[in-house]
């Protein structure tokens, strides 16, 4: 912990849900070129999962790891179907299921999205001293890399 004492760092842990949410509400309202609409904040949770399965991605897998139900992911598939940046494929291990990938169009939009945050990142971490953003920065990707770990199926 901080090597404080222990209600300072239970109020410390206490504190962290609520920065993860203002973390969430404020990101999206730093400007980036090109700028973030909604539609694109659901393209990328879906584009995003696509893309880090690890085996095969099914609709039902991106609601599950949305936690919506089947039928918003299905409109949220679709619309990326719609758009050019994902399709639908049969199985390589069953092919009575319907798998999704990435298409050309969606990995571009992928490395758009990474810029975007990268952009959003330097720029609300912009005062800090070098190591300190470099340290958070690997302290963030541990964080994420763990809660991938949490058991997420990789398809449904």
């Amino acid at each position: 912990m901080t090597g404080g004492n222990e209600t300072q760092d239970d109020a410390l842990l206490d504190a962290v849900g609520a920065a993860f949410a203002r973390l969430r509400r404020r990101t999206a309202l730093v400007d980036v070129d090109p700028p973030v609409t909604r539609k694109d904040l659901t393209r990328n949770q879906v584009i995003n999962i696509v893309d880090e399965a690890d085996g095969e991605m099914t609709v039902g897998g991106i609601a599950h790891q949305l936690t919506v139900d089947s039928s918003v992911a299905s409109r949220m598939v679709s619309d990326c179907i719609a758009a050019g940046l994902l399709v639908r494929a049969a199985s390589q291990r069953d092919g009575r299921r319907t798998v999704l990938h990435l298409t050309p169009a969606g990995a571009a939009l992928r490395d758009r999205f990474g810029s975007q945050h990268r952009q959003a990142f330097e720029h609300i971490t912009r005062d800090w001293p070098r190591a300190k953003r470099l340290e958070f920065a690997r302290m963030l990707i541990d964080y994420a890399d763990a809660a991938a770990e949490l058991g997420t199926p990789t398809a449904r």
